[in-house]
């Protein structure tokens, strides 16, 4: 993630702090420090709530009706096991994942690198065609159009003297704008509130591929470490600053929580209403059934909203992994207008990405989660030199055990994708 705010970009966050840092350690974070924990938060939150997203939370509830509801509370808490240990070891550390994996092992960073270059690029072609999407339902814009147009606007905030601070800005905006639309479309369409509440805890029937697919979709890939490498590139790090690093964390799942809540109860209410949405777009149909024309045009601001921020986290997070704390910030920035121009530059030839290239996106996705966590864990468990001395809850590491068995099934799904493509 790495188009980074640092001070040494220029844009008021507080200086990165490398290996080796002679500064005294604070206690407190500074005011411009909380504003890109804030900004992390919501860059990890907005990076779940892509297109995907919207597709995959309209579809199990058209499927599942009430009972999606105790999926969407188990996944929640799963991702906030896995957030917790990912954002306090990367940022008590000071470190981003690919330097621990190869600390580690040497060589395994490098691996996780790969991975999530692969996955974000080709992902990140779809969430460009999202973009593309949302401008036509708000505006009756050409597709291909209004992702030329939302890759120039994601770009130019690269091209900020300020850009760690417009970055933050931007997500938490957006972020908040989603929340708030769906919301409305949700009390709009009146969901059966007593039942989805009665599901969060006592569902008719319990769908353990929903509660996988939702995991994967909100901590697979490069979404799991958009936050945390955003906050180590704010300088949020070490020991003392581990109450506002766990917060954040807890938060930016809460976030994520919310906007699928809200979005859950806005088609559940036109589904329990008994319309039949359409099978091309469902989610469009949702809103469009709770709320006519308004409905829809709100519909392509939220799918907008939701694509450039996924467009952004994936273009930060990729270049993250690309870099280091040495590398300057006008060639991440770089790097990243680079990877967010290929990107539309595809989209722009092919019009999305190929069903068998998002399969592999996919499996690779599928890979990075128990890799990457493996690492982590490891590093908890054993490696407190790289912690500074830090120890580590064990509690946590019990937890963190836990989602580490989900993302090892996780990852194994994946795998078996990759074999449908031969069948």
């Amino acid at each position: 993630m790495s188009a980074n705010g640092g001070k040494a970009a220029g844009d008021g966050d507080p200086a990165v702090r490398g290996r080796g840092a002679t500064a005294a350690p604070a206690t407190t974070v500074a005011k411009g420090g909380r504003g890109a924990l804030l900004g992390a938060m919501f860059l990890m939150a907005t990076s779940a709530i892509g297109p995907g997203f919207i597709t995959q939370t309209t579809t199990f509830t058209v499927q599942l009706g009430a009972a999606f509801a105790f999926a969407i509370l188990v996944s929640i808490l799963i991702d906030v096991a896995v957030q917790l240990n990912v954002w306090r070891v990367v940022g008590v550390s000071g470190r981003r994942a690919q330097d621990l994996g190869n600390r580690v092992a040497p060589g395994v960073g490098w691996v996780l690198a790969a991975l999530v270059l692969i996955g974000g690029f080709v992902f990140n072609i779809g969430n460009v065609g999202g973009t593309g999407l949302g401008l036509n339902a708000m505006l009756g814009l050409d597709a291909k159009i209004g992702g030329a147009i939302s890759a120039v606007i994601a770009i130019a905030i690269f091209l900020s003297k300020r850009a760690g601070v417009a970055l933050d800005r931007i997500v938490v905006l957006l972020g908040v704008l989603m929340i708030g639309m769906t919301t409305y479309v949700a009390i709009v369409s009146q969901p059966p509130l007593g039942e989805a509440l009665r599901s969060f805890v006592l569902p008719d029937t319990v769908n353990f591929l929903a509660i996988t697919t939702l995991i994967g979709g909100t901590v697979g890939g490069y979404i799991t470490y958009a936050g945390a490498h955003r906050m180590l590139d704010s300088g949020v790090t070490g020991p003392e600053n581990v109450g506002p690093i766990t917060r954040s964390s807890v938060l930016g799942i809460v976030v994520t929580g919310v906007m699928r809540v809200v979005l859950f109860l806005a088609v559940l209410g036109v589904v329990a209403g008994g319309v039949a949405l359409a099978k091309d777009n469902p989610a469009a149909s949702a809103f469009q059934a709770a709320a006519g024309q308004v409905g829809l045009r709100l519909f392509g601001v939220i799918l907008w909203a939701a694509a450039i921020t996924s467009v952004i986290g994936a273009a930060y997070t990729s270049v993250s992994f690309l870099t280091t704390e040495r590398t300057p910030p006008r060639t991440r920035n770089l790097l990243t207008i680079a990877f967010i121009g290929l990107s539309a530059l595809v989209y722009l030839l092919i019009g999305t990405a190929p069903v068998t290239m998002l399969v592999f996106a996919g499996a690779f996705n599928g890979l990075i989660l128990p890799i990457g966590f493996t690492v982590i864990l490891w590093v908890a468990w054993r490696r407190r030199d790289l912690l500074g001395g830090y120890r580590y809850p064990r509690w946590l590491l019990g937890v963190g055990v836990l989602a580490w068995l989900i993302a090892l099934y996780l990852g194994w799904s994946s795998l078996s994708a990759v074999g449908s493509l031969f069948a």
